[in-house]
């Protein structure tokens, strides 16, 4: 339940973050910078009565179906809640905080904070199972079916829109929408990359009691035990390896640090680790 509470927490900053990076620095510049949001943009200056809000919720419907067979039932309700989560965001604040030209005034500021802020959000949800609907469910069936980082998926997805803002917005605005989707796609893969991130520890000490004492009271983590033998000294060792998150790994750092100055520790990073206690194998 814990877990639950706290992945709709970041699917929820997610969204926000999404909504407040296409309404406050893309959208008033006409920045369409792919996904449902992008194509929106584009529809909008071609139909300006329809609000983006409600031409968002009309595309990602279409996309709705797809989601469901291709990818799987808990990815179509995460997607069908983000999606019309960001389209009501949106559509709230065009009549809550209407805004008639761009914030700053400067084209390529906004853009960058713009896709920043998106493309946090866009990481945040997509690490959750989720989309923000359109485009991005397509780069979700690219990941699953051939393994394409869920940015570049992204980006592949979104390159078509940016050529259909060309027309709608003229050839400099397509031109910075392009540049903005080639840094939506690293942004995205650096965000799910760093939520992710776990340190894989191999400990070898005279004080395992302690140290694993630790590990499992302290950290609330399993480990495994391995037995080796010293190539120089021919001692019978016990050696601990311990898949922790960044927080854990500076607590039992700073726990054999202050405990053994002769420990022999390595560290390597890994961004993939299924099973109990982590991602599910099927997520």
């Amino acid at each position: 339940m814990k877990g639950k509470v706290k992945d709709y927490i970041y699917l929820n900053l997610g969204i926000l973050l999404v909504s407040g990076g296409l309404y406050f620095f893309l959208m008033p510049n006409n920045l369409a910078v792919g996904g449902a949001n992008g194509l929106a943009i584009v529809i909008n200056q071609f139909l300006p009565s329809l609000p983006v809000g409600i031409i968002m919720i009309a595309i990602n419907l279409i996309l709705f179906v797809i989601a469901f067979i291709l990818i799987g039932k808990a990815f179509g309700i995460k997607t069908i809640y983000s999606s019309f989560a960001v389209s009501l965001v949106i559509f709230l604040l065009e009549n809550l905080v209407p805004i008639n030209e761009p914030l700053i005034g400067d084209l390529a500021l906004e853009l960058v904070i713009g896709i920043i802020a998106s493309g946090t959000g866009m990481g945040l949800v997509f690490n959750q199972n989720a989309s923000t609907g359109g485009t991005d469910i397509s780069a979700k069936i690219l990941h699953k079916f051939f393994n394409t980082d869920l940015g570049k998926g992204v980006f592949i997805s979104d390159i078509f829109i940016t050529a259909l803002a060309g027309f709608a917005f003229g050839a400099k605005l397509a031109i910075y929408a392009a540049l903005g989707v080639l840094i939506n796609a690293f942004v995205i893969d650096y965000i799910i990359e760093g939520v992710n991130l776990k340190k894989e520890v191999t400990i070898i000490s005279e004080r395992y009691d302690e140290i694993k004492d630790f590990i499992i009271k302290e950290l609330e983590r399993g480990f495994t035990t391995f037995y080796g033998e010293g190539g120089y000294s021919g001692q019978k060792r016990k050696i601990i390896i311990v898949i922790i998150n960044k927080r854990e790994f500076v607590r039992l750092r700073d726990f054999i640090n202050n405990m053994d100055a002769e420990v022999f520790l390595t560290v390597k990073n890994t961004h993939e680790v299924y099973g109990l206690g982590f991602n599910k194998l099927n997520k």
